[in-house]
């Protein structure tokens, strides 16, 4: 299936990018969120038309995405769970939890630009978790499990 991007992809393409999909992915994710339309030639010129507009609003994101991250460098957040005398949490934390910290402490995260490469936080101590706001923005900021 081929698409035109309408925005910055990580590991597709840039912004008006002709690329070649699985039909899964494009029909499912790529065009049901405005990432990307079919490259058919009137929504090709249609691209072109209205292209200054959307390099505008990639940039107004990744600028935004920019301030966001310095807001977020150096930030620590610290959580109590329920945990064993070894450290092990009944349960675990997870990109929802840490998400949902981290906005009432301050700056607004959302579930998904949290990354857990190691799947969720089973024991009690310091971790370092990725944000990705944007494509070209990642941040890293520290959690501190407390064992209750």
């Amino acid at each position: 299936m081929e698409l035109i991007l309408l925005e910055k992809v990580q590991k597709l393409g840039d912004l008006g990018d002709k690329v070649n999909v699985k039909p899964g992915y494009g029909r499912n994710y790529l065009v049901p969120l405005g990432k990307a339309v079919s490259a058919t030639p009137e929504n090709i010129a249609e691209f072109e038309a209205r292209r200054t507009e959307l390099e505008k609003v990639a940039l107004t994101k990744l600028t935004s995405a920019r301030d966001r991250s310095e807001g977020l460098e150096g930030f620590e957040i610290t959580l109590s769970a329920n945990a064993s005398d070894e450290g092990k949490l009944y349960g675990s934390i997870g990109p929802r939890e840490i998400a949902d910290a981290v906005t009432a402490a301050g700056p607004h995260l959302e579930k998904s630009e949290v990354i857990m490469g190691e799947g969720p936080i089973r024991y009690a101590g310091e971790h370092e978790v990725i944000l990705n706001l944007h494509a070209d923005v990642e941040t890293h900021i520290k959690v501190i499990i407390n064992p209750e």
